[in-house]
């Protein structure tokens, strides 16, 4: 029987209340299954570890987690510590030093589950966005001079490399191929981004020439948010930059009915070391410890993680029963209903247990 590690990193808000449900939920799959198993490991990382440490995580935390098989990952961001430092002290520390440079992020609509497209349907909504994760807008390269003076200069600097825009379109590209539409839409700003985006179109193009068999187009990114909102059907595999994709994924979210139902995965494509899985919602501390944070969202990174560990069969039988669950009405208060997140939860768990072998 395969044994996989994994890291846990609940962190602030509502972070630990979702992956506690997650892990509840990976048990019971795990019973059901009955090929492999996960240990578990649980590191007490973010933003109450900085106000003892003053770090968001360990000098050490990247070596510890390398050997891990992967990263389940609640939510980062506290009142009580500036959003700058929380991120980047302990997620993008992450992404970046274990060069998670694709960040997969599936959209679709549950059956159940209202959304503001009120005539579109669940299965006509299903998306995959790909978001370059290490580079462009959030190299984290520029600085700030003669602060406090009335010439005070701050640059944020977008990093285009060759390397990292090629390997990220060749993953969107490969997507692409393996969904059934084949159909690839990589987003752009290079009518004012003249330097590093004309370079992501015309390697769009290079790469685009290795996948004849993927029909592909280009839309400037504010054209985008209308092309989503207006004509979701026409959409299937989304490819965006850094700051681009953090955006769209979010609208992509909340017209699939909530950032409680969004999944997202930190990907390693070369498996050189762990890839990291988490709901796109953030910490939420306006209704941290209420019991009524949406788990589906961390389940389905569960399930994404599985599906990356070479477990596709138990992948899948996790979102069935999501499904299943959202289908009968057993909602938290975000997409509607009025169950609890345990409810939620227990509710997954039984349709896992109850499910055809």
């Amino acid at each position: 029987m395969k044994t996989y590690n994994i890291a846990t990193i609940p962190a602030d808000g509502i972070g630990p209340e979702v992956i506690s449900a997650g892990l509840r939920v990976l048990e019971a799959v795990e019973e059901r299954e009955d090929g492999f198993r996960l240990q578990i490991e649980t590191f007490g990382w973010g933003s109450d570890y900085f106000k003892q440490h003053g770090a968001m995580m360990p000098a050490d935390g990247n070596k510890q987690l390398k050997a891990f098989d992967a990263i389940y990952f609640g939510a980062v961001g506290s009142p009580e510590v500036p959003d700058h430092i929380s991120l980047w002290g302990l997620r993008l520390r992450i992404c970046q030093g274990l060069d998670q440079y694709a960040n997969v992020r599936p959209s679709r609509i549950f059956p159940g589950i209202r959304t503001p497209l009120s005539d579109i349907r669940p299965g006509e909504l299903d998306w995959v966005i790909v978001r370059e994760n290490t580079e462009g807008e959030y190299s984290g390269a520029g600085g700030r001079c003669h602060r406090g003076f009335s010439e005070e200069v701050a640059t944020e600097v977008s990093i285009f490399t060759r390397t990292g825009v090629e390997r990220i379109m060749r993953y969107a590209f490969a997507i692409a191929r393996s969904r059934p539409k084949k159909l690839l839409t990589v987003v752009t700003k290079s009518n004012a981004q003249r330097h590093g985006m004309v370079m992501w179109d015309e390697i769009a193009e290079e790469v685009a020439r290795d996948f004849p068999d993927v029909c592909w187009d280009r839309m400037l990114v504010d054209a985008m948010t209308a092309r989503m909102v207006l004509q979701p059907r026409g959409l299937d595999t989304i490819v965006a930059s850094n700051l681009h994709a953090d955006i769209l994924s979010d609208l992509a979210g909340a017209l699939s009915g909530s950032l409680g139902v969004a999944p997202t995965a930190n990907i390693d494509p070369e498996l050189r070391f762990p890839s990291m899985f988490e709901p796109i919602h953030g910490s939420a501390f306006d209704i941290a410890g209420k019991g009524i944070a949406n788990p589906i969202a961390a389940f389905w990174s569960a399930a994404q993680m599985l599906d990356h560990l070479g477990e596709p069969c138990a992948g899948r039988r996790l979102v069935d029963a999501l499904e299943i669950v959202c289908e009968s009405g057993i909602l938290t208060p975000d997409v509607g209903g009025n169950a609890s997140t345990d409810e939620v939860t227990e509710a997954v768990i039984n349709s896992i247990r109850r499910a055809n072998a």
